[in-house]
């Protein structure tokens, strides 16, 4: 099955999105990459992740303490991912090469893999948002119905009660699993991965080894093995739940579109920059500490239009967007509350339980 071709822009919507961005940069004499604040924030949760995990693990404190650590490190795992390793593996992190790279690789520590994130999250969710059989984010069968093409089973009618816990699983599913399965047979769903160099193979098999070392061998050594269990997992699941929901809420709504392309020409009804608008939300971008714990992610219609620049451009770039789209009435999706967002998830996912 080959992947699906975007029709050709009709519209000079996307030349002026573009275009009116260029100029914002130009005017403002600033760069796309990030900045010192992003420097700063990357530094203090990095710092703060170590600090907490040797706390944790070498001088490990009440139990109630404990697991409040291993809730906060799990965090912080997310909030390295949407702030450090999002940005350096999308190349906006920094205007040096060098420091995206190692930016990108701060999610080899934390166990998965920069190689096949790319893969599956710059190659195929940005080329192919919400379009099924391709976007393997929208894949969590068979527990869960994601999208209106997926097929119906009997359980799906009860996903809208028991999603938070299939997101839980993520973290360690893709750190455990999806990871190795991507490895093994070169492909994300139905997208070969780029062909690996002899370095790619030693950092993949290396920062796994890492990350059982530091994760499993470490903690079980210091702390024995009922302990770690009970915190690794208070860990991984919390960490998965915050990973997926961020995604989840800026994709899988009421309001946002899953289309397919034609079955004669493969090719999908909108050009891609529509189809990006089409597909994907915004949710509480009123709120700045939310939008800065959660790397601009809340912003994520400005992300999938622009995944080169940094996400603390994204504020200023929604406003030019929202303009563009009044003039060219084109929907631009946004739930202003974090919970708005949170409800129309929910009802999607019992909608498509019960169609």
């Amino acid at each position: 099955m080959a992947t699906p071709k975007f029709s050709k822009p009709t519209l000079n919507f996307h030349l002026d999105v573009k275009q009116r961005v260029s100029d914002y940069f130009r005017d403002s004499n600033i760069t796309r990459s990030g900045s010192k604040p992003l420097y700063l924030k990357a530094g203090i949760m990095v710092v703060s992740f170590i600090l907490v995990y040797v706390h944790l693990v070498f001088f490990t404190p009440h139990w109630a303490i404990a697991l409040m650590e291993c809730l906060l490190l799990g965090a912080l795992t997310a909030f390295i991912g949407f702030n450090v390793m999002h940005d350096g593996a999308h190349g906006s992190f920094s205007d040096r090469p060098w420091v995206n790279r190692l930016a990108g690789l701060s999610i080899n520590f934390l166990g998965a893999n920069v190689f096949m994130w790319k893969t599956k999250h710059n190659v195929v969710h940005h080329s192919f948002t919400n379009v099924e059989g391709v976007d393997d984010d929208l894949n969590a069968r068979p527990f869960l119905r994601l999208s209106p093409s997926q097929k119906k089973f009997k359980i799906h009618q009860f996903q809208h009660y028991y999603f938070i816990f299939t997101y839980s699983l993520l973290y360690l599913y893709w750190v455990f699993f999806t990871d190795y399965k991507k490895y093994v047979t070169k492909k994300v769903g139905m997208v070969p991965i780029q062909k690996m160099k002899l370095s790619d193979h030693i950092s993949f098999w290396g920062f796994k080894a890492i990350h059982l070392v530091l994760f499993v061998a470490i903690p079980v050594f210091m702390l024995g093995w009922t302990q770690w269990l009970i915190g690794f997992f208070v860990y991984s699941l919390f960490a998965g739940v915050l990973l997926t929901l961020v995604f989840q809420l800026a994709h899988s709504l009421e309001e946002t579109a899953f289309p397919l392309p034609s079955p004669e020409t493969n090719s999908m009804e909108d050009e891609w920059m529509i189809h990006q608008i089409r597909t994907t939300a915004n949710f509480a971008t009123g709120y700045k500490l939310l939008t800065w714990f959660l790397g601009g992610l809340n912003y994520q219609v400005e992300h999938h239009l622009f995944p080169k620049i940094s996400h603390v451009h994204y504020p200023a770039i929604s406003k030019i967007l929202r303009q563009v789209c009044a003039e060219y009435n084109i929907p631009y999706l946004e739930h202003p509350k974090l919970r708005w967002a949170f409800r129309s998830h929910v009802r999607h996912l019992k909608v498509l339980g019960r169609a």
